[in-house]
């Protein structure tokens, strides 16, 4: 039995991988480096590429950890979200509020969102990172389909694709606005096409 399965073992490779979560939610990819993540754990710089093949392997679990994070504040979002039927406005409300909102609450999660948004430059240009993108945007997608589903509402695959990427497009442009209201302007988008893409379910 090596260290990394011990207690002690798999508890230091948490901590490598919060640590890396963390720069990356605040840097982006270039902050998470070995000497980084080992000084925010305070752990020893080896153990890094003890726990770890690669540089690689670390941004990977750690974009992933990041991903968790987000999904479980989705989640608890879609959790209070009563079964009736919804016009367009409360819908796109739903939805905006679970896929931006949850990034912009009162303690100061805004730069989750700046840095979701450079996760999506990032998976096109690594293309190791794929495997966990997908897997990250499935478990996405069954929350969209799910606040759907409970708003009286269906959606087709690719009536869901094209929602998400209208959300992640509104997002990647308000944030480069000079004032940026990513909400303000999904909301703007979304309430043109959701009847089309999520028409109410027939009675």
């Amino acid at each position: 039995m090596t260290a990394a399965v011990t207690p002690k073992g798999e508890r230091r490779k948490v901590a490598l991988v919060e640590a890396a979560a963390d720069l990356l939610l605040e840097g982006g990819l270039d902050a998470v480096r070995h000497r980084a993540v080992a000084s925010r754990a305070d752990l020893p710089l080896a153990s890094t590429t003890y726990y770890f093949e690669s540089l690689d392997d670390l941004v990977a679990a750690a974009v992933e950890t990041c991903g968790n994070r987000e999904l479980d504040m989705m989640r608890a979002r879609v959790a209070e979200v009563s079964q009736r039927n919804r016009g367009v406005d409360a819908t796109v409300e739903l939805l905006v509020d679970m896929l931006i909102g949850v990034f912009e609450s009162a303690d100061g999660r805004r730069e989750q969102l700046v840095s979701r948004c450079e996760r999506f430059v990032a998976f096109a240009r690594h293309p190791e990172l794929r495997e966990t993108q997908l897997r990250l945007r499935s478990q996405l997608e069954d929350l969209i389909v799910e606040v759907l589903r409970r708003s009286g509402r269906e959606i087709g695959p690719d009536g869901l694709r094209r929602l998400v990427c209208v959300v992640d497009g509104a997002a990647v442009g308000a944030l480069s606005a000079a004032d940026p209201d990513p909400m303000g302007f999904a909301r703007e988008m979304l309430v043109q096409v959701i009847d089309i893409l999520a028409p109410m379910a027939p009675r």
